[in-house]
């Protein structure tokens, strides 16, 4: 009798055990990653009465089974149902994980390597990821800074919002195109100044800046092709400030041919003198009277204009004009308001009858005083040219900052850049000065420009950039962090409002070979022990283990609360009737103890 009252002490133990593990399952129901245990028992030591005994031919007799009384039962396991995964919840918290698979995200406590499924992460004041209940650091891989890809080496801390991070650097531009269609019969480009097309882009400190390209119609480079002039007219930066001169903007040199253009002396403006010099005069209205004479030399050096201002009425003292001062002046006589623009200038004249026939061409930076008595305003003798009229020049060609583009007369398609056939592209240089030396050269592409009729509308536009669309060579200004994603494979990238995104670092899992035999740490904490394999401090890629993660969602409990009920009522049956062994052995254990009455 004694022994059916310990049995039942041991029953009662055992399912006061089973009792607590169901306790603590129906209480994670809703625990974020929890796997729910289950208690198995097993039975306890057995007395023997006597032995079994085999069967015996000599008395012809048979065998005796062994005759043994149980001691009651003992817990043989707690075992977790680790591998059954926890149905999923969304929480829409772009760094709530849930995991797939049989891997388990790796935390740190900063000594010890711990493992869960737990996957609520938050960023810290210091960036790194972290366990949102305590703060536990999120290990994973880090960037190569030489390949920009995931090495896997040891893990450690993913601090994915250092300062480094916060922001993605500024590009100079190295490339650009323009595309589009070209209608010969488009007004924009019969017109003086052409369709303006507007190429945006970057200098290496991410400061934007605006080139301004004319196209217009201009004689052919050859019989068998159309021409059209890309002249680079201004550089605006982002205020929109003129910063052509101080940037030295350049686009190349190429002379175009255009129709006859003639320019005639402004009012107010006189000429006289003989070559090589000739005096340019102009009498200033007002009250001053003063007036301006500005001499032109033919000359080859660049510098042709001089001028000195006179006070009125007189002809000594002059006030000497500075150079860029004396050619401003020359051009507004002749209508420009922009110098560089007259100075580009050419005038080409043909001379004898065909085919002995002899053109010479004239700059206007460079012979001014040769251009204008070579286009009748005077002769060395002072006197008109025959059928010329003083003060005119005609104008019929015009040295660009900038290239001229060839399409073909049969089909519109493109040829090449300023008569080389099969040149594609040209380059914008910029000055070799500090205000200069943020800019990068850029290559510009032409080809997949085309000269075909579109109703009279020209569609070229320009834009930074390479044709592949791959944003290469765009350029870019320095971009603010905006956004952090991350990938089914645990990559972690951030996104910018410049456009770019970088690869931050990868979240790495580990990898079991008996993931049941992890010790639960409490906090969803697992720690490995001999009987779970040892964790090698590397981690696996989750998508080699064949998962992978979901962002927005979280693994919830995996505890089967109406298996959990059930096995509670069987539970309390089995204790009652352990507490019932106990109650009725010492019933007749009180039996035994009246037989003395």
């Amino acid at each position: 009798m004694m022994r059916s009252m310990y049995s039942g002490v041991a029953g009662l133990k055992t399912h006061q055990t089973r009792m607590d593990v169901i306790g603590n399952n129906i209480a994670n129901v809703n625990t974020v990653g929890y796997k729910a245990q289950a208690a198995l028992f097993s039975e306890l030591l057995y007395q023997n009465s006597s032995n079994a005994t085999g069967p015996n031919a000599n008395t012809n007799t048979g065998g005796i089974n062994a005759k043994q009384v149980g001691l009651g039962v003992k817990m043989a396991s707690i075992s977790t149902n680790i591998t059954l995964p926890g149905s999923a919840e969304t929480t829409n918290n772009p760094f709530d994980l849930r995991i797939t698979g049989d891997s388990f995200f790796i935390v740190t406590d900063g000594r010890n390597n711990l493992f869960t499924r737990d996957g609520s992460f938050k960023v810290d004041a210091a960036g790194n990821l972290v366990m949102s209940s305590n703060g536990y650091k999120v290990l994973g891989w880090q960037v190569d800074p030489d390949t920009n890809d995931i090495k896997p080496d040891t893990v450690s801390a993913l601090q994915i919002m250092n300062a480094a991070n916060m922001t993605y650097p500024a590009e100079a531009t190295t490339q650009a195109y323009v595309t589009g269609i070209v209608d010969a019969e488009s007004p924009e480009v019969n017109s003086p100044d052409g369709k303006i097309m507007n190429l945006n882009f970057y200098d290496s400190r991410g400061y934007s800046y605006t080139a301004k390209l004319a196209l217009k119609r201009v004689d052919g480079n050859n019989e068998n092709v159309n021409s059209y002039s890309c002249e680079l007219t201004k550089l605006l930066d982002a205020s929109g400030k003129d910063v052509t001169a101080t940037a030295g903007i350049s686009m190349g040199s190429s002379n175009v041919t255009m129709p006859d253009e003639k320019k005639t002396l402004a009012n107010g403006y006189s000429l006289s003198g003989t070559g090589p010099q000739y005096t340019l005069d102009y009498v200033v209205d007002g009250i001053t009277g003063e007036h301006i004479v500005y001499t032109i030399n033919d000359s080859n050096d660049g510098n042709c204009v001089t001028a000195i201002k006179y006070p009125a009425g007189g002809t000594q003292n002059g006030e000497a004009m500075t150079n860029d001062e004396a050619w401003a002046g020359v051009a507004k006589a002749f209508g420009y308001t922009n110098v560089d623009d007259f100075k580009r200038m050419r005038s080409s004249i043909t001379t004898g009858t065909a085919p002995n026939t002899t053109t010479t061409t004239y700059n206007v930076s460079t012979q001014l005083g040769s251009l204008m008595q070579a286009n009748g305003m005077k002769e060395d003798n002072g006197n008109p040219a025959e059928g010329a009229k003083a003060g005119e020049i005609i104008f019929n060609g015009k040295t660009i900052n900038g290239c001229s583009i060839d399409f073909s007369k049969a089909d519109g398609s493109f040829v090449g850049i300023s008569n080389v056939a099969g040149a594609k592209t040209t380059q914008i240089t910029f000055a070799n000065t500090p205000d200069a030396s943020n800019f990068e050269t850029i290559t510009v592409d032409f080809s997949t420009l085309n000269n075909s009729g579109n109703e009279k509308v020209t569609t070229a536009n320009a834009t930074n950039g390479s044709l592949a669309g791959d944003k290469i060579g765009a350029g870019r200004k320095i971009g603010k962090m905006s956004g952090l994603s991350i990938q089914d494979d645990g990559k972690i990238y951030a996104t910018y409002d410049n456009g770019q995104s970088k690869l931050l670092g990868q979240i790495a899992v580990a990898s079991f070979a008996n993931a049941s035999g992890l010790q639960k740490e409490g906090d969803n904490l697992y720690s490995a022990t001999q009987n779970s394999g040892d964790f090698d401090g590397i981690g696996i890629d989750i998508k080699s283990d064949g998962g992978y993660m979901t962002t927005g969602e979280l693994e919830m409990s995996n505890v089967d609360l109406s298996g959990e009920l059930t096995g509670m009522i069987v539970t309390q049956r089995g204790f009652q009737a352990n507490s019932r062994i106990i109650t009725v052995s010492d019933t007749m254990l009180e039996e035994l103890i009246n037989l003395k009455r």
